[in-house]
């Protein structure tokens, strides 16, 4: 049992919570591609990824591992992201810092994702058993390059608030 349910219920309950931050932090990072902020759908991506890391601890585990030291890194990444946002509200610097501080959040929930795929589906699991097999690193050396282009955009693109305005002279 974990937190009153069964593990098949949390790792399900878990699962879907990363999901939905993973939908969300793609809409959200969309929307950086045209400087708009997206309130409700970053409130729910920050919401989401902050309880995919916590959740994640709960598993139970002998010894710290790789999957703690992600989550760890995680939820510091948006100790930073967060307040940027919220209480900074984007002011110079503050913008990169709170749109790369939720790239790599949605980098690293994907990340997991990519391995838990190659753990878990049967038709990536005979590509890579122990995950350090070409299939497995190339899936993830392309995941990463995908995120650090879209990294890049997103701190050019978004800047809110600044856009121009069309005025018409009549």
């Amino acid at each position: 049992m974990i937190l009153g349910m069964s593990v098949p219920t949390f790792t399900l309950v878990h699962v879907v919570i990363s999901l939905i931050a993973i939908f969300a932090g793609l809409i959200v990072l969309f929307g950086m591609f045209k400087a708009k902020r997206l309130d409700n759908w970053t409130a729910l991506f920050l919401v989401t990824t902050v309880l995919t890391s916590v959740t994640g601890f709960f598993f139970h585990s002998t010894s710290f591992g790789p999957p703690h030291a992600l989550g760890i890194l995680s939820l510091v990444v948006l100790a930073v992201a967060i307040p940027a946002l919220y209480v900074y509200r984007l002011a110079g610097s503050w913008r990169w810092i709170y749109v790369t501080g939720a790239v790599v959040a949605l980098y690293f929930n994907v990340f997991v994702g990519v391995v838990q795929a190659f753990q878990k589906l049967s038709f990536l699991q005979p590509l890579a058993p122990t995950q350090s097999e070409p299939p497995f690193l190339i899936a993830q050396a392309v995941v990463l390059v995908i995120f650090v282009v879209l990294g890049i955009v997103a701190v050019r693109s978004f800047h809110p608030g600044t856009r121009t305005r069309i005025v018409s002279s009549v």
